[in-house]
C-alpha cells in the first residue's frame, strides 16, 4: 500500500506564521505560552515550538523576559526595533490603558498588549494606545470603548484634541486657548468645559490622531 506523501513547506514558511501568531496573540493583550504554539502548529514535541520561538528571538524579532510562561514580547517600538521601516509600514505602538472621557479621574497607565498602524508615521514619532471610557467626547465621535491613537507631544494647537493629565489626573479633551486661557472643551453639552486655573498643573500628553472602533 503507498505511503500518503507528506507536502514538506517552503524553508521559514513556519517561522513566519508562528511570528505572526505571537504577534497577533501580543496585539490582542497576552502572549502565548510555548505550549500554546505547540498546540496550534501540531508539533508532536514542545521542544520544536521552544527552537523556533528562540530563533525568533536570536534574530531579533522577538525579545524574552526570563521567569515567565508568556514572556514572549515584541523590541521595543514593535517588530524590527524602534525604527520600524519607511513611512506607511505597519508599525506595533503600546497600548497603556483606559483614558477618561468625561470627569476627570485618576490616571490608569495598564500595558495592555500591542497595536498595529499604518500610514504616514515617522519612524522617531512615539505613539501610544488609550481605551477611552465616558461619553464627554460623543459629538467628537469618540465613544466609550473606542480606541484612540495618540503621537506623543507636549505642545498642542488650539482646537486639537489631546490626551491631558491635570493635577495627576488624564483626560481626553479639545483643547481650547484664548486670552491666556486653557480650557479641557468636551463634545457634549451634558459636560461641563474644564477651566484650568492658572495654578494648576497641566501637562500635555499628546495628540489624538486616530479613532479606531470594534463593531460588535
Amino acid at each position: 500500500m503507498a505511503q500518503p506523501v507528506t507536502k514538506r513547506r517552503p524553508a521559514g514558511q513556519t517561522r513566519r506564521e508562528i511570528f505572526a501568531f505571537v504577534r497577533d496573540r501580543i496585539a490582542a493583550g497576552a502572549s502565548p505560552t510555548v505550549r500554546e504554539v505547540q498546540r496550534a502548529f501540531g508539533f508532536r514535541a514542545v521542544q520544536s515550538a521552544r527552537q523556533h520561538l528562540e530563533a525568533l528571538v536570536g534574530e531579533g524579532r522577538l525579545t524574552k523576559e526570563a521567569g515567565t510562561a508568556r514572556g514572549y514580547r515584541l523590541p521595543a517600538g514593535g517588530p524590527g526595533g524602534a525604527d520600524s521601516g519607511p513611512v506607511g509600514a505597519v508599525r506595533y505602538i503600546p497600548r497603556l490603558g483606559r483614558v477618561q472621557a468625561g470627569a476627570l479621574q485618576e490616571a490608569i497607565e495598564d500595558p495592555d498588549g500591542w497595536l498595529p498602524v499604518s500610514g504616514r508615521v515617522q519612524p522617531d514619532e512615539e505613539m501610544f494606545a488609550l481605551t477611552v471610557r465616558g461619553e464627554s467626547m460623543r459629538g467628537a465621535g469618540i465613544l466609550p470603548g473606542d480606541t484612540v491613537i495618540v503621537r506623543r507631544q507636549a505642545v498642542a494647537r488650539d482646537g486639537e484634541i489631546v490626551v491631558a493629565m491635570v493635577a495627576g489626573e488624564a483626560t481626553v479633551k479639545r483643547l481650547k486657548l484664548s486670552a491666556g486661557r486653557i480650557v479641557l472643551q468636551p463634545e457634549n453639552p451634558d459636560f461641563a468645559p474644564i477651566e484650568i486655573a492658572p495654578d494648576t498643573e497641566i501637562r500635555i500628553l499628546g495628540r489624538v490622531v486616530e479613532v479606531r472602533r470594534q463593531l460588535a
